[in-house]
């Protein structure tokens, strides 16, 4: 545990793999640049791994003062022990007030194992950062200018929202897609801060003799359309309904999590809480209930249709247009009217 230092800088961890930056840690910057404004302090971003240095100036376009990186061979491939060492030793040489990681498979790897060396509190799978004030009880004082760290909590019946006053770095780790992507500032400036791994004598558990990936099926962040189907389309043979109505859409195919864990459609195309957090132009809601896990991660979407037989579906409160009626005799007009350009009669 470091000692509170209200003028430390927010921290984002840059995760990159095979020295390329993926969209999680830009996401953070945009997040963590208006915190760091707040704050009227700097935004730093740790970078770790081998020839990595040259990421540091996209970093600084999308919003960072300070970049801190550490290469060595031995950070070429993410290893939980060697990461972690580095970032401790960073945060205790620093002393930043807030550290960000995404929530992703190595950051949910990495930030427990940093907060629990550094002794201090995380909370996972956040979908809000604020800074706010907290009054202590019985008049005893405030605390100013602390993270609130918000996630849904039991199931997602409710929204929590964490503190953490006296433990800090106060850390969190946040989901991908929940903040928005800036756009990069090629004319920004910032300083780049080497700083030695110090891992001479370290030995890490693992050797890794090869590494695969597996690319993603489908790009859902990307989509500006996408057809979701729920557990309520009843069947993997049905779910060609809605593979149907995305191609003729142009757009992609999503899944809730029932849906995947029925088997009808792969995880790569769940939509939610646990999968993937969308904000296309269009989303078109299947067959789905709308619980609140679901809404998280679609609820920001710019056009919600949904299509359910039950008017009183929590998807319904949510959706700019309803249709109230049977997929299988709804879904079949519409792919018939965007095919011949023609109108749809349904009842709403």
């Amino acid at each position: 545990m470091i000692e509170v230092n209200r003028r430390g800088e927010v921290w984002v961890f840059a995760e990159q793999e095979q020295n390329k930056l993926s969209e999680v840690p830009l996401e953070l910057m945009s997040k963590g640049r208006e915190l760091a404004d707040q704050l009227g302090v700097k935004l730093g971003a740790v970078l770790l791994g081998e020839s990595v240095k040259e990421l540091a100036r996209r970093l600084i376009a999308h919003g960072a003062d300070t970049v801190y990186v550490s290469q060595d061979r031995r950070l070429s491939h993410y290893q939980a022990n060697g990461y972690a060492k580095v970032v401790c030793d960073l945060i205790h040489a620093h002393k930043p007030q807030i550290c960000l990681f995404g929530a992703t498979a190595i950051g949910r790897d990495l930030a427990p194992r940093v907060a629990s060396t550094m002794r201090c509190g995380l909370t996972a799978d956040c979908t809000d950062l604020q800074i706010g004030d907290h009054e202590l009880p019985n008049n005893e004082g405030k605390h100013e200018n602390l993270l609130f760290q918000i996630r849904p909590a039991f199931g997602g019946n409710i929204i929590a929202t964490i503190i953490n006053y006296d433990r800090w770095p106060q850390m969190a780790t946040v989901r991908e897609g929940v903040m928005p992507l800036s756009e990069p500032d090629a004319s920004r400036r910032g300083q780049v801060i080497d700083h030695e791994a110090g891992l001479n004598g370290f030995e890490l558990p693992l050797k890794i003799i090869e590494s695969v990936r597996t690319q993603r099926k489908v790009n859902l962040k990307a989509a500006r359309i996408i057809v979701t189907g729920g557990a309520g389309v009843g069947s993997k043979d049905n779910f060609k309904l809605i593979w149907d109505l995305a191609h003729c859409l142009g757009g992609a195919v999503g899944g809730s999590r029932a849906a995947v864990d029925l088997g009808f459609v792969d995880r790569d195309h769940q939509v939610g809480q646990t999968g993937t957090t969308v904000r296309p132009a269009l989303y078109i809601a299947v067959g789905l209930s709308g619980a609140v896990q679901h809404r998280a991660g679609m609820q920001e979407s710019a056009k919600i249709l949904a299509i359910n037989t039950d008017p009183e579906a929590p998807v319904m409160q949510i959706a700019h247009y309803g249709i109230v009626g049977d997929l299988n005799v709804v879904v079949p007009k519409l792919i018939k009217a965007i095919r011949t350009g023609g109108r749809v009669a349904a009842k709403a």
